[in-house]
């Protein structure tokens, strides 16, 4: 994981071997203090932005690769997509499952995304 200056691209701060795997995507909290992360070792892991120091994580969060992962606009929430075809809302202070759609959809899901006002999540896939 590598955090840049969003003006100069300069780095910031970076951390190696973040998961046992490639990571498929990143997000920062609506606050900018978190990051989240899904990769394909199956984990959701969240970092203090500032540190990259794991704060928690969540191991076998899905039984396929984790795809796309999101914080909801209130930082309460993050979303999370996988090849299993599922997709999970979390807790994002304990990574505690609130509530998942399994088979959302018939091929692997690429991409989760909140509505701007939390109350909708958009997911996309290979079908």
């Amino acid at each position: 994981i590598k955090v840049w200056d969003s003006a100069t691209l300069e780095l910031k701060t970076e951390k190696a071997n973040a998961h046992s795997g490639n990571i498929w995507s990143v997000d920062f909290s609506p606050d900018g203090s978190k990051i989240v992360s899904g990769s394909v070792d199956k984990t959701i892991k969240v970092w203090d932005s500032a540190t990259l120091v794991l704060k928690i994580e969540k191991a076998n969060a899905h039984s396929n690769w984790v795809t796309s992962v999101q914080f909801s606009p209130d930082g309460s929430k993050i979303v999370s997509g996988s090849r299993d075809q599922t997709i999970k809302v979390w807790d994002s202070a304990t990574l505690e499952l609130k509530t998942e759609q399994s088979n959302a959809h018939s091929e692997p899901v690429s991409s989760v995304q909140f509505s701007p006002d939390g109350s909708k999540i958009v997911s996309g896939s290979q079908e």
